[in-house]
């Protein structure tokens, strides 16, 4: 583990299942910084909603992100098909990404040496970060890995059901008005069907490390 002693912001963004939660998480651990993971607020918010069904939604979730402790949901299982489906739906809701948004800036505020991934990061929440990384997977690999991770969960989950649901979201995720998934014109590109996770992240490293240096110099 480094430690920087010069503040350092990095966004990662990319579709469902590209690895950028791994990528992201590993950096992160590698350089101390604090990771925040938009994807997890947004299944949290959905797990919210599906338990409680609240009949106001957007006054419901401002109550609950209000003073949320976000290392509450990192223990709860939040990677299920329906979250991961109804997550897609609040996602095109204006009202309830403003609330999501105003938490991660608040964090991101909270913590100038961090690093947040999801897919707006570097458009919305961080447009000034130090680093952006932009990630992408073929789908056949994307769909593999996550259909290796559900099959934890339920034994009888299909490749092709995960294949299927994962371009459906990526499908809306790039097409939906609000926030679209889109690649930064600074973002570093990093394809992860073509590389392990060592390779990852000793990817990522080289332009961390060039941040760090530039800082040091006053760059």
């Amino acid at each position: 583990m480094k430690k920087i002693k010069k503040f350092i912001q990095i966004s990662c963004d990319g579709g469902a299942a590209t690895g950028k939660s791994t990528g992201a998480k590993m950096i992160s651990k590698k350089y101390n910084l604090k990771f925040l993971s938009s994807g997890l607020l947004y299944r949290y918010a959905s797990f919210l909603i599906l338990k409680n069904n609240p009949i106001n939604k957007v006054r419901f979730l401002k109550r609950e992100f209000k003073n949320l402790n976000y290392k509450k949901i990192e223990k709860i299982r939040l990677h299920t098909p329906r979250i991961s489906d109804y997550s897609a739906v609040i996602a095109k809701k204006n009202k309830i990404r403003l609330i999501l948004k105003e938490f991660q800036k608040k964090f991101a505020k909270k913590n100038p040496n961090c690093c947040i991934e999801g897919r707006d990061i570097s458009t919305k929440i961080l447009p000034g970060s130090d680093l952006k990384f932009f990630f992408k997977c073929n789908l056949n690999i994307a769909a593999l890995r996550r259909h290796k991770e559900l099959k934890k969960i339920d034994r009888k989950i299909k490749y092709k059901d995960v294949k299927k649901s994962l371009k459906i979201r990526n499908i809306a995720d790039t097409k939906r008005k609000n926030s679209p998934l889109l690649k930064h014109r600074d973002s570093i590109e990093i394809d992860t069907g073509k590389l392990n996770k060592q390779a990852m992240v000793a990817k990522m490293s080289k332009y961390v490390e060039e941040i760090i240096r530039k800082k040091k110099h006053g760059k």
